[in-house]
């Protein structure tokens, strides 16, 4: 995509289009009318889908093309905006590339406006817990900080509040990374393993988009790499490299970094040895927590924050909503929304938490094209009951069936809802009910969160019904 904010300081006069009105694409209007520009946002949705956002517009010089992407409107534009959702494939922005009109982002545009030094952090599983370390981390240490991004905060509006002497952390989205021609001045990778492969289609194209967040990279930049993961470690940076890992280290000598040796987590740096806190003091459950500690005090290290600001996050943060985050407990049993796993991977990591613990799982949504097997051997051997909703349901069911779990134990609902209803009548004491899909909640819900926040809206009002008719 085009360097268009080093090309024009304002936008006053100019003609955009915006395609995709998320989140992003809700922010980017905001900022591009309030510079002067003759905003047209366009999206493929219908008007009555689109309600919460139109209402964030109401009242701004803002014209709407919905419903479709008709190109003679579209294109009668200077530049033509794509938010993270739109496919590359479209058949407006394959027209617009061949008439010559430049594309962009609402993120391209903030790296080459932004003033300030930029912390980029992307990986399949494991991102949003680790921005929210990073950010903490950096505060703790006293660095004025903006954290935002793929994790829900759109960033360019708040352009004006930000100076040289802030830090901004950003969680970056493979959607939000392919098109980038800039890249953060510290690049986080914390695993590339297979995820939305129904929209890059193949593990080589979706790498392609997570390398470039280091891909350009200058000498003096840092990037912050798994040792573990060979996607994550097997990329290439210009600048300097920093890594981790949860096991100690075979090079030690050379190693710059954070790890695991046995039960202390350690920081090597300038050839010093040193240890950040314990593992049995971290209060965010399970292993890939203890990766996403690694990871943030990896990235602090290369911002030279003090270790002392990483053992105080570390140690008292309990993790991010939506993530294992438990929502009631009731005759013994515990409800936990990890709404945030719409990978099997992420569900995968969630069960692995509870191995000790029954499990009725709860799973679906929308399929990602991602291999199933150990998902479904692991939903065999950690859980008493599946419950399955939305369009994932069948996939999850023969995933399940073909790792060993009996088809009696199977049980489809269809919704949330429903789903919560079901577990209900099949956990006893000492269980867990765990929502952890293993797909994107796109066929019944706007994002992840909606679905984690319905999910617990019906928990708590099924277990305050049942206090309420005790009572």
């Amino acid at each position: 995509m085009a360097g268009i904010g080093e090309q024009m300081s304002t936008f006053s006069g100019k003609r955009v289009s915006i395609i995709g009105l998320a989140r992003e694409g809700t922010d980017l209007a905001r900022v591009l009318a309030a510079e002067g520009a003759t905003v047209l946002v366009n999206d493929a949705r219908p008007r009555e889908k689109l309600t919460d956002a139109l209402a964030e517009l109401d009242g701004l010089p803002v014209r709407y093309e919905l419903g479709g992407h008709p190109l003679g409107p579209v294109l009668d534009a200077d530049v033509v905006f794509v938010s993270p959702g739109v496919p590359p494939e479209l058949p407006v922005l394959l027209e617009a590339q061949s008439r010559g009109i430049p594309l962009s982002s609402a993120t391209q545009l903030f790296f080459e406006r932004c003033p300030a030094p930029i912390v980029g952090i992307t990986g399949s599983s494991g991102k949003t817990t680790t921005t929210t370390l990073v950010g903490r981390i950096f505060e703790r240490a006293g660095r004025k900080t903006l954290v935002g991004g793929n994790i829900g905060v759109p960033v360019l509006g708040h352009l004006g509040e930000i100076t040289t002497a802030h830090w901004v952390i950003l969680e970056l989205s493979s959607f939000q990374l392919e098109p980038l021609t800039v890249s953060p001045h510290i690049a986080a990778v914390t695993n590339i393993t297979p995820n939305h492969l129904d929209r890059h289609h193949t593990m080589a194209a979706y790498t392609a988009a997570k390398a470039q967040i280091v891909n350009h990279q200058r000498p003096n930049d840092w990037a912050v790499l798994n040792a573990d993961d060979s996607g994550s470690s097997g990329l290439r940076p210009r600048g300097h490299i920093i890594r981790f890992s949860l096991q100690r280290p075979a090079d030690m000598a050379t190693f710059a970094g954070a790890y695991l040796d046995g039960e202390s987590l350690i920081l090597n740096r300038d050839g010093q040895r040193v240890v950040i806190c314990q593992r049995r003091d971290l209060q965010a459950p399970g292993l890939h927590n203890v990766a996403n500690v690694l990871t943030a005090c990896a990235i602090a290290s290369a911002a030279n924050i003090e270790v002392a600001a990483m053992r105080a996050v570390a140690t008292s943060f309990a993790g991010v909503r939506h993530r294992l985050e438990l929502i009631a407990e009731q005759d013994g049993v515990r409800y936990v929304n990890d709404s945030i796993a719409t990978a099997p991977e992420r569900s995968i990591a969630g069960l692995a938490v509870y191995d000790a613990t029954p499990v009725v799982l709860l799973a679906g949504g929308r399929d990602k094209h991602l291999p199933m097997d150990d998902w479904g051997r692991l939903i065999a051997k950690t859980c008493r009951a599946l419950v399955t909703f939305g369009e994932l349901a069948p996939l999850v069911q023969h995933a399940a069936e073909a790792g060993g779990l009996p088809p009696a134990s199977i049980h489809q609902a269809g919704t949330v809802e429903r789903a919560v209803a079901v577990a209900r009548c099949i956990a006893q004491p000492g269980d867990v009910v765990l929502l952890s899909p293993g797909g994107t909640s796109y066929d019944q819900y706007e994002n992840f969160e909606e679905r984690g926040d319905d999910f617990a809206a019906v928990v708590r009002a099924a277990t305050n019904s049942t206090k309420g008719g005790a009572a």
